[in-house]
């Protein structure tokens, strides 16, 4: 009940101040697991992307948002889920992957932190190792536009991924390394492309 007043206030919020707009919405599957990644730009993401999806989406998101009781209250309502960053955090990563076998949607932010290919970072694995290891697609998004107030904001969704072809208990670095490229390659393209 909770979740879905504060994900409806969201969207009115959203669409008033960043006049968000979706492209290729018609790429979402309507049913079943899959797993959404996007571009990090900005703390709006995460709000922004999960209110613009129309089913419950469980969201990964860096444990030091807890610290705060407010936050940590609200986010459990909402289906946030902390996850330790820069290590393989094990309970976090059963958790997702219940989350997939219960046909319910992931986000995740591969980058790891805000601008993290700005910064010449890597894309973490932590969603190429889902992928593999479930089957479940990968829906890319490209967030496009300036995150201020009154700025237009585009959420530009590929089409999905599937690399379930690949589908392994344990899948090797060089292929995580491989995959984790390919969805980051998308997000590259969706948040570059002119819509």
């Amino acid at each position: 009940m909770i979740r879905r007043i504060v994900i409806a206030l969201l969207r009115v919020i959203f669409l008033i101040l960043f006049r968000v707009e979706k492209v290729g919405e018609k790429n979402i599957p309507k049913e079943g697991a899959y797993i959404v990644c996007a571009n990090h730009r900005s703390n709006w993401d995460p709000p922004i992307l999960v209110s613009s999806i129309k089913r419950v989406s469980y969201i990964m998101a860096k444990e030091e948002l807890f610290k705060n009781n407010f936050i940590k209250w609200i986010a459990k309502k909402c289906c946030v889920f902390p996850v330790k960053r820069g290590k393989m955090d094990i309970e976090s990563m059963k958790f997702a992957l219940k989350v997939l076998k219960d046909e319910q949607i992931l986000v995740i932010f591969p980058e790891g932190t805000r601008n993290g290919m700005e910064k010449n970072g890597r894309a973490q694995n932590g969603t190429a190792f889902m992928a593999l290891k479930t089957g479940v697609p990968v829906i890319p998004v490209g967030i496009q536009g300036t995150l201020k107030p009154f700025h237009k904001v585009k959420l530009n969704y590929g089409k999905p991924l599937d690399f379930s072809k690949y589908k392994t208990n344990k899948p090797e670095k060089e292929l995580l390394d491989k995959v984790s490229k390919e969805i980051m390659d998308n997000i590259i393209m969706l948040t570059n492309e002119k819509i």
